[in-house]
């Protein structure tokens, strides 16, 4: 049995190995294909977090006085590595996820993008600066590390978050221990390896794994001055404000209903194109999926769900290496049933269940963590199953009289992470633009994920804290502003009279 350890500096056993187990608390990680249990990771503890961080602070100090361009080269290096291994890192990840392996290349390269953003920290940690602010006196700013950051990641994107979180986070000089999910935690190990491959120092970047233990142990340890976080919005508000009563200062990345407006006028083949991937594409477990769309007046909600009908029931589900496959399995047996008491909930609140995707086998996969995809109509507000996050392969379609009800919907909604409307009228789309309460907006965009030089994160019961992740929003998280405001006498000796006065420049 394969055993997947910690990524510690001096550890012995650093990296994914095969071994007997030790007396250490361990967990499952499963094969969705199959739901068969192909390795166990080391759940850690107190003692582990401690052997990382007291590695990191040894570190730290000599990478923060490490030039910019020094420190951007590790991320060219490793850019490169990561690339050159893509093909590895995706077949891993699909093994322990199930995604298809194009949508794990595709997660791969997205977490990729900022670190391509980081390579270019020289340029974004220039700071400010005045000449002749007051008499002789002049003020410049600069950015330093606070020193060591935490990422604490969900099982839905093992390599993208965690690149997003450490990428800004050592390129600015900081030490970064990253605790990923343990349904799928041999991706970050060897993203680990990697950054040692590529130059960076020993105890800079170092894999945690764990449960809850091992979160509270991160969100009160006093050497680390930042946590970021993403997953669930219950336990992204108990990070967030369990890390901030420790003094830290934390982001933390919840939930999503994101919401697809379709108005009169919109391409609805083309809609319906970017229903299909955004809805149904990696078995539904992403925040920035679609799960609801919203047609405006019922001769578009008709002629929607005429088209959708047929395109739900032509997509593949297949295991995760079928390149014909449109998504494979959901992570593990727990998942598929939450995600089936949805469907059951949806049914008992009276929505219409259109098409079932309960009950889906996978022909010499009976016992994987398959499940179809599936079709609500006539869903209605006060239902729970549009309320919360059903995080599956679900699309519900909520009607709407008008363009002011449709805009009520999501800007109404306890989630405000991401929000698309299909128009071909500009009039329209501005206004959506400007007045729906959601952090992230699409046109005619199914999926809004920012690019990776401006920033990602939602409102509302989405996010917990006042800074996005990664572009400039990810630079000021990971580092803090010092002011220096100097004068060079010039021999003579100050006006003594106005030394017990506040200054001024003026």
């Amino acid at each position: 049995m394969r055993i997947i350890d910690h990524h510690i500096a001096g550890s012995a056993g650093s990296s994914t190995r095969t071994g007997p187990t030790s007396e250490a608390r361990t967990g499952d990680v499963f094969d969705p294909n199959t739901g068969q249990i192909q390795a166990t990771v080391k759940l850690g503890d107190q003692a582990v977090l401690d052997a990382a961080v007291a590695a990191a602070q040894k570190a730290q100090p000599a990478w923060a006085a490490t030039n910019p361009q020094r420190r951007a080269r590790v991320m060219f290096n490793f850019k490169a590595l990561v690339e050159k291994n893509m093909d590895e890192l995706a077949h891993l990840l699909s093994s322990e996820h199930g995604k298809v392996i194009a949508d794990s290349k595709g997660d791969i390269q997205r977490g990729l993008e900022v670190i391509e953003f980081a390579c270019g920290i020289p340029h974004v940690l220039k700071g400010e600066y005045t000449q002749g602010a007051g008499p002789g006196i002049d003020v410049y700013s600069m950015r330093q590390p606070l020193g060591i950051g935490a990422g604490i990641t969900p099982f839905n994107f093992p390599a993208m978050i965690p690149l997003w979180m450490s990428g800004i986070a050592l390129a600015t000089g900081n030490a970064f221990i990253l605790k990923p999910s343990e349904r799928d935690p041999s991706v970050p190990v060897r993203l680990g390896e990697l950054f040692r491959e590529a130059g960076l120092p020993e105890g800079i970047f170092q894999v945690v794994h764990g449960d809850k233990e091992m979160v509270d142990a991160i969100l009160d340890h006093p050497g680390i001055a930042a946590v970021s976080f993403v997953g669930s919005s219950d336990i992204a508000h108990y990070v967030y404000s369990r890390g901030v009563a420790a003094g830290k200062r934390v982001q933390a990345m919840g939930g999503a209903k994101n919401h697809g407006i379709v108005m009169p006028d919109a391409d609805l083949d083309q809609v319906v194109a970017d229903l299909s991937g955004a809805a149904f594409g990696s078995a539904g477990e992403r925040c920035m999926a679609l799960p609801v769309v919203v047609p405006v007046g019922e001769k578009t909600a008709i002629a929607l769900r005429e088209k959708l009908i047929p395109a739900i029931h032509a997509l593949r589900v297949g295991v995760s290496t079928d390149k014909d496959a449109h998504y494979g399995p959901v992570v593990n047996a727990a998942h598929k049933q939450r995600i089936e008491n949805w469907i059951q909930t949806g049914v008992d609140e009276g929505a219409e269940l259109v098409v079932d995707g309960r009950g889906f086998e996978l022909q010499g996969h009976e016992k994987g963590f398959f499940i179809g995809p599936s079709l609500f109509d006539h869903v209605t507000t006060d239902m729970s199953a549009y309320k919360e996050e059903i995080f599956g392969p679900v699309l519900q379609i909520v009607r709407a009289d008008d363009f002011e009800h449709a805009l009520r919907l999501p800007s109404e909604h306890q989630y405000g992470n991401g929000v698309a409307i299909f128009t071909r009228n500009g009039h329209a789309a501005r206004e959506f633009a400007a007045r729906v309460n959601v952090g992230m907006v699409g046109i005619n965009v199914p999926i809004p994920v920012p690019v990776a030089y401006h920033s990602f994160g939602g409102w509302k019961r989405s996010a917990f804290g006042d800074t996005n992740q990664h572009g400039m929003e990810g630079v000021r998280f990971w580092t803090k502003v010092k002011t220096v405001t100097q004068r060079w006498p010039d021999g003579g000796v100050g006006d003594a009279a106005n030394a017990f006065v506040i200054p001024t420049m003026g």
